[in-house]
């Protein structure tokens, strides 16, 4: 029996890295503490977050693995949600745990809320020294620490109180990248790789741009080198393949597995998954497929045009946009003033003082990486670290939400900028290259193209000529205390408090911030801002017993002002129609709650 020891400086690299990534979360945790966890109070406005832990309480009561559907929110019989358990689990897990040990599921959720975005925090930094490492040795370490500690802790992803999703797709990418990175003949990276690439997949199709990398970058891996890199992809596909299999049966019904949903991971994912791991597998495991490069190349051609065409055959619903089939009224009122839906013409156009937060980072990382390639030619490592960047830029010019992948992808390319200058100076010390050191540094941190947008913010006009009163905008659970202790009733208001009512009151929704609650937010915009004289009519119909107003939130004021003598722009104005009666208890507060009086 053969046994396969680490060598001791890569053992010792490992647990070094592992310990400055622990410590930084520790540093992270002890300001967040320092500062009585604000994000605890209202998960910083991130209403994923705060349905998330509506969802894994919901888990936790009771409700079944399988049943994805939020009762409060949404039309007749709820809503469908589109989110994976296998997120769910992992934070349902800690509040069970901690609430056995204290007799208290309110603490189990504290404990849920700083222990799940932490360890996430410091898993995706060690991944990012490990895979800085790979490509500069141990004098990248300060600048991927000093870069990365800074970027993912400014990016919000990881504060204590956020439970999306996002934070464990982007660990699940860097895993990802690293394993690829380090497989090759006698190790089983390739095969975690497929497991992590599809995991990603699993939890969220926001990420399906990068999985196909992984796959492309695989599949022209054995067209370039063939033999040598026939066991990585096999284990590759193989794993990929399985983990399809296995996610379809972990996470959806059986009742269900032959149905398509294009958001989630269901029959479309799984049956391609399957088939384009399995297909190539069986190219890299059979000699006469792999023998040559035209051999290879004809077998990969058809392996795409099989899955493709799969895909146009039976799954075309999942080739189009996914927000095309949305009613104008949504669309409109909704989707085009999601801030992490934008575009990149719309974020030029709407809010250019984010663009050089969103973009500037990932660019001078495809720079970065484009010299290193030019430079030293077209190496695995570059080629494989430039792909994944391109496919979040790509991502993020189609919506801004892609650049919570791509400003930490850039982290690698930037702090191997700054070791070579770092490595510049020390040859050829001097004023002039100490400047360049500095401006180098500022560059790579993402923090200071933020600070440049705050700055055009201060000096650029107000587009409200700064008189707009600045108000409470209905996001911490105090502000919800008074709803929280109103009988259970149905509340119709924007659908940013949709999820906020649901994490801390009984109360039932219409609206909600999620692309399939199309029922319950159509009918929501329809009252709000649609024809006021129908207002009372769609009110009564969907059993509405009250309704909120928050008059700081944007939302509030976005759709009054798109539409003037609606139901919404009469409340903002003081002017509640007669079937309304506001409760004198909520007048003045922050939010102010009507009750709908009984029909005349």
């Amino acid at each position: 029996m053969t046994m396969v020891f680490a060598r001791p400086a890569a053992r010792s690299s490992r647990l070094q890295h592992a310990a400055l990534a622990l410590g930084a979360a520790l540093v992270v945790c002890i300001m967040a503490a320092a500062r009585g966890f604000p994000m605890l109070a209202d998960s910083g406005g991130d209403n994923d977050s705060l349905m998330r832990l509506v969802e894994v309480r919901d888990l936790v009561a009771g409700q079944g693995w399988f049943d994805l559907h939020q009762y409060r929110m949404g039309g007749d019989g709820g809503l469908l949600m589109h989110w994976s358990r296998l997120v769910d689990a992992p934070i349902a897990a800690i509040i069970l745990a901690v609430s056995a040990m204290t007799g208290s599921t309110a603490m189990g959720e504290m404990a849920a809320l700083v222990v799940w975005p932490l360890a996430l925090y410091a898993t995706a930094l060690y991944l990012l020294l490990r895979i800085a490492r790979r490509f500069g040795g141990e004098e990248v370490t300060l600048p991927a620490l000093l870069i990365g500690a800074t970027t993912l802790y400014i990016s919000g992803t990881f504060s204590p109180g956020t439970l999306d999703h996002h934070n464990i797709q982007l660990v699940l990418l860097l895993g990802t990248l690293l394993l690829l990175l380090d497989a090759g003949p006698g190790n089983r990276s390739a095969w975690w790789a497929g497991v992590s690439a599809l995991s990603m997949l699993a939890v969220g199709m926001e990420t399906a741009p990068m999985v196909a990398v992984a796959g492309i970058f695989v599949a022209g891996w054995l067209l370039v080198d063939g033999d040598e890199a026939a066991d990585t992809s096999r284990g590759f596909g193989l794993a990929f393949a399985a983990t399809s299999a296995l996610v379809l049966v972990l996470t959806v019904p059986i009742g269900a597995w032959g149905k398509a949903y294009c958001d989630a991971f269901s029959l479309p994912q799984s049956s391609l998954g399957i088939l384009g791991g399995l297909g190539l597998a069986a190219i890299a495991a059979a000699p006469r497929l792999r023998r040559s490069p035209t051999t290879r190349g004809a077998s990969l051609v058809l392996l795409a045009s099989v899955a493709a065409g799969s895909a146009a055959i039976f799954f075309p619903q999942c080739l189009s946009d996914p927000y095309s089939g949305l009613a104008p009224m949504l669309k409109t009122y909704w989707l085009d003033l999601v801030d992490e839906a934008q575009s990149l013409w719309m974020v030029l156009a709407e809010e250019p003082e984010s663009l050089a937060a969103n973009y500037m980072t990932p660019l001078l990382g495809l720079v970065v990486m484009g010299l290193r390639i030019r430079r030293h030619g077209a190496r695995r490592a570059d080629i494989l670290v430039t792909l994944f960047l391109l496919a979040a830029v790509a991502v993020s010019i189609w919506q801004i939400r892609g650049s919570r992948f791509s400003v930490p992808l850039a982290i690698v390319p930037l702090a191997i900028w700054v070791a070579e200058w770092r490595r510049r100076g020390e040859a050829r010390p001097g004023v002039a290259a100490s400047i360049r050191l500095v401006a180098v540094w500022l560059a790579s941190f993402n923090l200071t193209w933020i600070m440049l947008g705050v700055a055009w913010l201060l000096v650029a006009p107000s587009p409200t000529g700064g008189s707009e009163e600045v108000l409470a905008k209905c996001q911490a659970g105090s502000e919800f205390a008074q709803l929280a202790e109103m009988p259970p009733a149905s509340l119709l208001t924007i659908s940013n408090l949709g999820a906020p009512v649901l994490r801390y009151t009984p109360h039932r929704v219409l609206a909600g911030p999620y692309h399939r609650n199309i029922e319950g937010n159509l009918a929501a915009l329809e009252a709000l801002v649609g024809p006021r004289s129908e207002a009372e009519e769609i009110v009564r119909a969907r059993g509405i017993t009250l309704v909120g107003l928050c008059r700081g939130n944007a939302e509030t004021r976005l759709l009054a002002r798109r539409a003037p003598g609606s139901l919404i722009d009469a409340m903002l104005a003081g002017r509640a129609p007669d079937w309304l009666e506001i409760l004198p208890e909520t007048s003045g507060r922050s939010l102010e709650i009507y009750r709908v009086l009984p029909a005349r």
